[in-house]
């Protein structure tokens, strides 16, 4: 599994961050194992995965978490995640 997780502001991308794990584990494991590892990589408290969030991920196998997301203050209008390529 590849996933590319962006993080945007002004339309402009700020960091990106490809994070790839093909073990046997669920794709949900995998998934928040990649978005820990890209929290830690960005200095970021891990966000909330809000209902809306979640339908979009379901949908297109990508999400944008918005400062709604966040517990803290964030200086970037979201991160995104997206998966590209599935084992």
């Amino acid at each position: 599994m590849r996933i590319w997780f962006k993080m945007i502001r002004d339309n402009h991308l700020l960091k990106d961050y490809m994070y790839e794990e093909y073990s046997d584990d669920t794709r949900t494991h995998k998934i928040f194992r990649g978005l820990d590892e890209v929290c830690l990589a960005f200095d970021l408290g891990k966000p909330i995965w809000l209902d809306v969030t979640v339908a979009d991920f379901k949908r297109h196998a990508k999400a944008r978490f918005t400062k709604d997301c966040f517990v803290e203050e964030i200086d970037f209008d979201y991160l995104e995640i997206h998966v590209i390529e599935e084992d």
